[in-house]
C-alpha cells in the first residue's frame, strides 16, 4: 500500500513500459516539472501560453553575468508558478552562473519539498547544442 506523501505520477517525457504508462515519484516528479519549465518556450503550450522560461533561447544571447542575473529572476517566478503545492516558496532558489568558456550557463535549483520537508538541488547546464540535466 502507497503512503499519501508518495502517489505515482506520470513520468516526463510521457512513455510506455512494460506495456503501462511510466510513472515517477514525488522528487522525481518535481524534478521533471523543473524540466518542463525551463525546456518550454514562453507560448509553446496553446491553453497555458505563459508558461515555461525557455532557456534554450539563452545560447543566442550574449552571456554575461547580467544575462544571468535576469535568467536567475526569471526562472525563479516561472518556478515558484509552476510548482505552488509541491515545493515550499520560501525555499525555493535559483542560482545561473556563466559556465565553461562562457559559452554554457549552469543553473542551479535547490528547494524543499512542501508535503514531506525533503531537500533537493538539481542541476542543469545549457549551452550550444546542448542541455545536460544532472
Amino acid at each position: 500500500m502507497q503512503r499519501l506523501a508518495d502517489p505515482p505520477y506520470l513520468a516526463f517525457p510521457f512513455r510506455i513500459e512494460k506495456g503501462k504508462p511510466a510513472t515517477s515519484d514525488r522528487g522525481s516528479h518535481v524534478r521533471e516539472q523543473i524540466e518542463q519549465v525551463l525546456f518550454t518556450h514562453p507560448r509553446e503550450r496553446v491553453f497555458r501560453p505563459d508558461f515555461g522560461a525557455g532557456v534554450r533561447a539563452l545560447v543566442f544571447e550574449p552571456n554575461n553575468q547580467a544575462l544571468a542575473e535576469l535568467t536567475q529572476k526569471r526562472l525563479i517566478a516561472s518556478l515558484a508558478e509552476a510548482l505552488f503545492g509541491e515545493v515550499d516558496p520560501r525555499t525555493l532558489r535559483v542560482n545561473a552562473q556563466v559556465a565553461g568558456n562562457g559559452e554554457e550557463l549552469l543553473i542551479t535549483v535547490s528547494y524543499t519539498l512542501a508535503t514531506i520537508g525533503f531537500s533537493e538541488e538539481q542541476k542543469f547546464l545549457v549551452g550550444p547544442g546542448r542541455e545536460s540535466r544532472g
